[in-house]
């Protein structure tokens, strides 16, 4: 509803009163609005401040200690690089003295040398009574559940046997520690056949007789 009073010098003061009235709380409410709006947008950026400034800290925080992790590593791998290690196969004891040169290879495996056991004990205690010196090399072939044994007994420092002999060696039974012989041949002989079990003539031909070329 439109009200239309009279332009009457009081109306006129009281329209222009009321009308700076209304402007002046329109600037309040508008200046009011401006500063929470501002008061926003600066918590804002403190806000992201803060957030970026911890960003910022935490990186370096770590990146210190990767570059000082780095550094070690670097010093250590120098260390290390310049480094010469020496190895001396010597090793000595003082007091009980134990000393090792060097190591010590074993010797091949060869025959016996028959000549100086013989010249060590070809005299007994009194220096009077000869002794004779044998020993037996034996040869083993595996068969079935035990070996077919050839023995070639030497006598003194000979280069060829004195006797040789061919016997088949086995368990009396599965797992027992008794074992049974069986004489196959002698001196390239085989012995009569006395078990109808085994075949000697068979057996024989697993013997390893001397044989002066293969030496």
């Amino acid at each position: 509803m439109t009200i239309h009073a009279a332009g009457t010098p009081e109306n006129v003061v009281l329209a222009q009163h009321v009308n700076g009235r209304l402007r002046a709380e329109a600037r309040i409410v508008a200046a009011r609005a401006f500063l929470f709006r501002a008061a926003g947008a600066g918590i804002f950026a403190a806000l992201a401040g803060i957030g970026v400034g911890a960003g910022a800290y935490g990186w370096a925080y770590l990146s210190q200690y990767e570059s000082a992790a780095e550094r070690i590593a670097q010093a250590m791998q120098a260390a290390l690089s310049d480094v010469t290690i020496k190895t001396k196969g010597e090793v000595t004891l003082t007091d009980n003295v134990l000393k090792l040169d060097q190591p010590v290879a074993a010797p091949p495996q060869t025959r016996p040398d028959i000549a100086q056991v013989v010249a060590a004990q070809s005299k007994g205690e009194d220096g009077n009574a000869a002794v004779r010196t044998t020993f037996t090399v034996f040869k083993a072939v595996p068969y079935l559940d035990g070996n077919i044994v050839t023995g070639w007994q030497f006598k003194g420092d000979e280069k060829v046997p004195e006797s040789q002999y061919c016997y088949f060696s086995h368990p009396q039974k599965f797992g027992s520690d008794v074992l049974t012989q069986v004489n196959i041949a002698i001196n390239g002989q085989v012995a009569p056949q006395t078990s109808s079990q085994l075949n000697l003539q068979q057996l024989s031909k697993s013997c390893i007789w001397f044989d002066p070329k293969k030496v």
